[in-house]
């Protein structure tokens, strides 16, 4: 791993350094729209609920470094769902940026995330910015396909009633079915710690559709606030499995439904574009593009696709 001098890290992160994080992430990623040409942008800080449930997800791959003095100078977050790895968000304070850190923090997820044994090992990235392109380039990830975020505008009565974990009872008796879903139809993978961080820390819930009995397909989704000081407004899903399309779009019409009778102006969804059927659904159940970001993997840990089936893994919190 890369070491500069007078830097201090990888530590772990903690709720306690919520204050610094938050101002990291603001100053940085409104630094890098700014130097894009978009100098109107200013990226607001996000709600320490979120932050507990990222760094919760994360454990251990939840890394922060110090500079000199003591100042936080730059964070990474890495995650292992079942074999699935992923790193983010990711931040290196402007004043260090350039001087080496940024492939220090990066090469710590990679480190972490093989340790962990994880067949896939990606990030995201705005598809504009060709610095960070060449950057992650640079350390052996190579560009995929686009992650749409796609907005659904829902009015009352919209949408087809579906299950709801919190309603099942204990965990224990079907967190297993979602396990064998997901394995199901990309093997190794399990979003369970995300499941179960979102009920515990009453973030949102699960929406599962079932046929014959058995579990087709479901989304995991908060309605907690993404930014601080913001009102609740959405649902924003974070994983969707699904056997085939029809359940697909049967889960849809599930958080339409929830949406609409918990107030929320809308459903929120980060479209991951190698499902190209799936995505299609999407534009055809009026969901509209909101914003891009470009799915880079390394080389060597790349993505597995399935066919039928459907999984959408956020890789953003």
């Amino acid at each position: 791993m890369p070491r500069l001098e007078g830097i201090h890290g990888p530590q772990v992160l903690s709720p306690i350094h919520v204050e610094e994080l938050n101002r990291v992430f603001s100053e940085s990623f409104t630094d890098r729209y700014h130097r894009d040409g978009m100098t109107g942008v200013r990226v607001p800080e996000l709600s320490p609920a979120i932050w507990r449930f990222a760094m919760d997800t994360a454990g251990p791959g939840a890394m922060h470094w110090r500079d000199p003095q003591g100042r936080l100078a730059a964070f990474n977050l890495a995650h292992v769902s079942g074999q699935e790895g992923w790193m983010g968000p990711l931040a290196v304070r402007p004043d260090w940026q350039r001087r080496g850190l940024g492939r220090a923090i990066v090469t710590a997820a990679v480190e972490r995330l093989m340790a962990a044994g994880c067949r896939t090992i990606g990030l995201e990235t705005m598809p504009r910015t060709v610095d960070n392109i060449g950057f992650y380039s640079g350390l052996g990830f190579r560009p995929g396909h686009l992650t749409v975020a796609m907005i659904r505008e829902v009015r009352r009565g919209e949408g087809v009633a579906a299950e709801l974990a919190s309603s099942m009872g204990d965990a224990a008796h079907w967190l297993e079915a979602a396990r064998e879903l997901a394995a199901s139809i990309i093997p190794g993978a399990d979003f369970s710690r995300e499941i179960s961080l979102t009920l515990e820390q009453s973030l949102g819930d699960l929406t599962v559709v079932r046929r014959n009995g058995a579990w087709a397909g479901y989304a995991v989704w908060h309605s907690a606030p993404l930014a601080a000081g913001r009102p609740a407004d959405e649902v924003r899903i974070l994983k969707i499995v699904a056997m085939d399309r029809p359940a697909f779009r049967a889960v849809l019409e599930g958080l339409v439904r929830e949406a609409a009778a918990r107030g929320l102006g809308r459903v929120a969804i980060r479209a991951q574009t190698a499902f190209r059927e799936a995505y299609g659904d999407l534009v055809d159940l009026r969901f509209r593009v909101h914003w891009t970001d470009l799915r880079m993997t390394l080389a060597s840990h790349p993505e597995h696709h399935p066919a039928p089936g459907v999984v959408f893994s956020n890789w953003e919190i």
